[in-house]
């Protein structure tokens, strides 16, 4: 079973269900919440967990943290980019699930399309300006250093466009269910270009 929620401070944006591994990132910089989920079933951490965490450890690094391999063999540890959610992020996974980590460039002008996920994504803008229509029509617009969650499921189709004229740099990570495409197309839901 593969069951997945997405909560924003308190607000679920997203959820949906079948068995297996569940996973909870609570807020970034909180790390995981060692409570039991509802039903009291204990959660059991996999290479997701490691995945995310490693993701969000990476990106949460502040650049004085970045350092070089010194004679010892340690490793060197360069972030990729870091983003801010003022409202915390939590992500629950169960199954096999698929984490997928692409970093995206939108062109000036460009767009991703109407689309949705079959998994909720987490998101830092590293450069550029991302407009996005989501779900309702309701806009959003996140810049350097901005960090996302896109909800999933066909009830949250939406299209990411630049109305900038620097390229959008969006470093993405998508927890989906092994084997799900990251991404399918849908239909713009009536929603002013």
């Amino acid at each position: 079973m593969i069951a997945w929620q997405v909560v924003v401070g308190r607000r679920t944006v997203g959820h949906g269900s079948r068995g297996g591994v569940t996973v909870v990132l609570a807020r970034i910089g909180d790390g995981l919440s060692g409570r039991r989920p509802p039903g009291g079933r204990a959660r059991r951490w996999g290479a997701v967990v490691t995945a995310l965490v490693g993701t969000l450890a990476l990106a949460a690094l502040p650049s004085s943290a970045v350092g070089s391999a010194a004679g010892g063999g340690e490793p060197v540890v360069e972030p990729l980019t870091e983003g801010f959610a003022p409202d915390g992020v939590r992500i629950e996974a169960e199954g096999p699930t698929d984490v997928v980590q692409r970093v995206i460039t939108i062109p000036p002008g460009g767009e991703t399309g109407w689309h949705y996920h079959h998994g909720p994504l987490l998101g830092v803008v590293e450069s550029g300006t991302l407009t996005r229509t989501l779900d309702g029509c309701a806009v959003e617009v996140s810049g350097p250093g901005d960090a996302l969650v896109e909800p999933h499921g066909e009830g949250h189709v939406h299209n990411g466009r630049n109305l900038g004229s620097e390229p959008v740099v969006l470093y993405a990570t998508y927890v989906v269910p092994q084997g799900a495409p990251l991404s399918v197309p849908a239909e713009n839901p009536g929603c002013p270009e």
